[in-house]
């Protein structure tokens, strides 16, 4: 084929038409490719992902629950709605990078009133596996919110002791630390 400059009407729309099923071609066959080549999502993989977060938020939510009476001393703790499926999100993103993932890990879960911080639990998701990385999670008290009426009165005037409702923050800290790293500890804060 030899181009010139000086094309008739129908062979520039026969030109026109060969371009453009050529684009048309190439565009399909790219297609095509993309195809073969982008893995598709593993339904597998993203029910196992599922299925671990919910796990992890049921620990978060019974070692708060355990705490209750032992270490806070109140009667309720008030959880902000999906609190604990965040933080369950965020270990699992902290874990993804690690050699054992989340099997590997181990929580401290401490609760920070005013300037005072209370260790409440530690969490193991897998006792068989060597632990190689630390997450410290700080819970942090609701101090914007209304008192209980039962603090305006002295404990005597009510019968029950621990009768105090605790309400927690929104907000939380998440600090990892690497336990075996070649250049030491490794501290990571969200």
């Amino acid at each position: 084929m030899v181009a010139t400059s000086t094309l008739n009407n129908k062979n520039s729309v026969c030109i026109s038409e060969l371009i453009q099923q050529s684009f048309q071609h190439a565009a399909l066959t790219d297609f095509d490719y993309w195809d073969y080549v982008v893995p598709e999502p593993n339904f597998n993989e993203t029910v196992f992902e599922e299925r671990t977060c919910q796990s992890l938020v049921r620990m978060l939510e019974s070692c708060l629950s355990k705490s209750k009476q032992t270490k806070l001393h109140c009667s309720k703790v008030l959880i902000p709605e999906k609190l604990t499926r965040r933080i369950a999100q965020d270990i699992l993103r902290l874990s993804s990078t690690e050699p054992c993932g989340l099997r590997g890990c181990v929580i401290h879960v401490n609760l920070e009133t005013g300037n005072i911080c209370k260790r409440l639990d530690k969490i193991v998701y897998d006792p068989t596996v060597v632990p190689t990385f630390e997450l410290t999670l700080v819970f942090k008290q609701d101090s914007g919110s209304w008192p209980s009426f039962r603090d305006f009165f002295p404990k005597a005037c009510f019968a029950g002791g621990s009768k105090r409702t605790l309400i927690l923050s929104p907000g939380f800290r998440l600090i990892k630390k690497k336990l075996y790293s070649l250049i030491g500890t490794v501290v990571e804060e969200c």
